[in-house]
């Protein structure tokens, strides 16, 4: 289950949160980019491995990508993964061994898009800490809008920031069913008109019905008068 709670991040800690968006938002369009110039001039496929070497590994040791490695590892991998899950839900849909609406190739994300989000992993030890804040890595302890407690430790979180400007931590947690309590009896309804519901053993419940307003009504094919 996915419970989520409003976070208030201070302004260092948006400008820590923009920059981890800003590279994940990297690693995934650059992930991308470099499958579709593969396939526009006929050159093997990129696996998965390789664009992880190619767009993180190798990214950070250069000029162009070396501010990288201001993000969390996690955070990059998360978004890798992303782009990696969608490639092959665009496939799975054209060999129709995917169900539901047709999807089409990965698009480049944007600064403009309504949504940013970042994930964190437990790799990437997040905790919650003793006086109730969001610790998180390269960002820091974030507080949060607690409106009920976690039924367990959560396995990951998504920090997202909507188009108002807004921020949400989302938690994936593990809940156990709680079943209902056995009862002895069982009953059948009928709805209908007459009644508004006749039960199995016989009883009629009558349909509700309200007064009309008092001074208001008139009768059928009376005419109000005109003062």
């Amino acid at each position: 289950m996915r419970y989520s709670f409003r976070i208030d991040p201070t302004p260092g800690q948006r400008i820590a949160l923009a920059r981890a968006f800003g590279c994940a938002r990297v690693v995934f369009n650059d992930a991308v980019a470099l499958r579709n110039h593969a396939h526009e001039r006929g050159l093997p496929f990129i696996t998965d491995a390789e664009l992880s070497r190619l767009v993180i590994t190798q990214a950070k040791q250069t000029p162009e990508r070396s501010w990288l490695g201001e993000a969390s590892a996690v955070v990059l991998q998360q978004a890798l993964a992303d782009a990696c899950a969608a490639f092959r839900n665009f496939f799975a849909s054209l060999a129709q061994t995917r169900k539901g609406p047709k999807l089409g190739p990965p698009r480049f994300r944007s600064r403009r898009d309504n949504r940013q989000a970042i994930r964190f992993t437990r790799n990437a030890r997040f905790a919650i800490t003793a006086a109730g804040k969001l610790r998180l890595p390269k960002i820091g302890d974030v507080a949060v809008r607690w409106s009920r407690s976690l039924p367990s430790q959560p396995s990951s979180v998504t920090v997202v920031k909507d188009a108002a400007g807004r921020y949400f931590a989302s938690f994936v947690v593990e809940a156990a069913e709680t079943p209902l309590p056995a009862t002895e009896a069982e009953t059948g309804i009928d709805l209908g008109l007459t009644h508004f519901a006749v039960l199995s053993g016989g009883r009629k419940i009558d349909s509700p019905r309200f007064p009309a307003p008092s001074g208001e009504e008139t009768q059928a094919g009376a005419k109000s008068p005109v003062p």
